[in-house]
């Protein structure tokens, strides 16, 4: 069973199965969004995805950065990332014909928690070039 379908800007279609969200800033106690704790947070992601799926490549999507109005603090201009974080796991046909299907691990972010599907999934996440990023496997 998948979760949501996405056609790729490829024309090609992928079928998430697995799906983790979490809060972009949970758990921020001191500081503010600034551009070193962002870029903290997206390697962390990158990282969990690899260490979750050690077998599959994973592929982040890089996230857009909002700078807002604010008063400059002592980490530089504040920087902000979408509020949610996720990991899916994607599969699609297989990229060579004797294989049984391709799989790919994706990191992003994005504003709300919802679970991507069709043209309602972002840009980003459909620009995905599913060909020289996913890996066949045998069942």
């Amino acid at each position: 069973m998948s979760l949501g379908h996405i056609v790729l800007l490829s024309g090609r279609s992928i079928r998430l199965t697995e799906l983790r969200m979490s809060s972009t800033y949970g758990g921020m106690l001191e500081g503010y969004p600034c551009k070193r704790i962002n870029d903290r947070k997206i390697r962390w992601l990158q990282g969990q995805a690899a260490h979750a799926f050690p077998s599959t490549p994973v592929h982040l999507v890089p996230p857009s950065r909002e700078y807002p109005d604010e008063t400059v603090g002592a980490f530089g201009p504040v920087e902000v990332l979408p509020s949610v974080a996720c990991v899916g796991v994607f599969g699609s046909t297989a990229l060579d014909p004797t294989m049984d299907g391709s799989t790919l691990v994706v990191a992003w972010f994005q504003p709300a928690p919802e679970v991507p599907a069709g043209e309602d999934a972002d840009l980003a996440l459909r620009s995905i070039r599913w060909e020289e990023l996913a890996q066949d496997y045998e069942l």
